[in-house]
């Protein structure tokens, strides 16, 4: 039996509100790569970029559990000699909270060269301000009728 691949013209990508209020970051991280990679649909291949659009509102106000909001420490390198840079959870929600959620679905994703693809199509905001209103509306109001 031969399988069916679609062709990219013919993949539909939905629109996903997520809020991260009161959300654990894992957990909801695991939600959104999920969404992005397609594994909701049936029509799923790993090595087709099937995924839909997420936006995430509320990323300042996600939680994580125990004591990672002080010891949790993320670590990039400059390229410099000794440019080893250190910043905790606590203070990188503070300067810019949707790095937080965006580092965590970036390390979720398969490492392959569809990870860049499906990260454009991750959208996040720190609050519930946010310009893709018009894509949900749109939805809400082809179910009302």
């Amino acid at each position: 039996m031969k399988t069916y691949f679609p062709k990219e013209r013919e993949i539909t990508r939905e629109w996903h509100l997520k809020d991260a209020q009161g959300q654990i970051l894992g957990r909801l991280a695991t939600e959104i790569v999920s969404l992005l990679m397609g594994k909701h649909k049936p029509s799923y291949s790993p090595h087709l970029d099937m995924g839909d659009y997420v936006v995430v509102v509320n990323a300042a106000k996600v939680a994580v559990t125990g004591k990672k909001a002080e010891q949790k420490i993320y670590r990039h390198h400059t390229g410099y000699l000794g440019g080893l840079k250190e910043i905790t959870f606590k203070e990188l929600i503070a300067k810019d909270p949707t790095r937080v959620i965006r580092l965590a679905v970036k390390g979720m994703l398969p490492k392959n060269k569809l990870r860049k693809q499906r990260l454009k199509r991750l959208k996040i905001f720190p609050n519930l301000q946010h310009p893709y209103q018009d894509k949900f509306e749109e939805r809400d109001n082809k179910n009302d009728s």
